[in-house]
């Protein structure tokens, strides 16, 4: 067994590498929180409005001053900061299911992201890295 894997799999850190964050200095880490302060205060509103989908999340944090994230053809960032989107579908009761909500990422710095949510039962900001391959998402479960 691998230091640090819990009583995980044998190669579980080296199978998982993906879904963990990388490291935010300590600047960036600052920076983060506070944009974090920012985004809580209106995810908080909405969700008292119950008001959770994507679109209305969306031009809530646009109009913070918040640019969305657009991607060229080749599919490299090409402006943009932030990126509202639909939560991440589940498989339940034999069929996947799309919870209603949304999942937002702003990418504060090459290494600094807030990441939150909006939906029915709750909401939350954090922050963190971004992860190796999909930037301030978690990714989902792969093996």
């Amino acid at each position: 067994m691998e230091p640090g894997a819990g009583e995980g799999a044998p190669h579980y850190n080296e199978n998982n590498g993906s879904r963990r964050p990388r490291a935010m200095s300590p600047a960036s880490a600052t920076d983060a929180a506070r944009e974090a302060d920012r985004i809580r205060p209106v995810l908080k509103r909405l969700w008292g409005q119950k008001k959770w989908d994507p679109a209305t999340v969306r031009a809530a944090l646009l109009s913070l001053g918040y640019e969305e994230e657009r991607t060229g053809s080749n599919g490299k960032p090409h402006g943009g900061t932030l990126i509202v989107r639909a939560m991440n579908s589940r498989f339940t009761d034999g069929r996947e299911v799309t919870p209603e909500g949304a999942l937002v990422g702003l990418r504060v710095h090459d290494d600094a992201c807030v990441t939150a949510f909006v939906q029915k039962s709750n909401y939350e900001v954090m922050t963190n890295g971004p992860y190796p391959e999909t930037g301030c998402f978690e990714p989902p479960f792969g093996h």
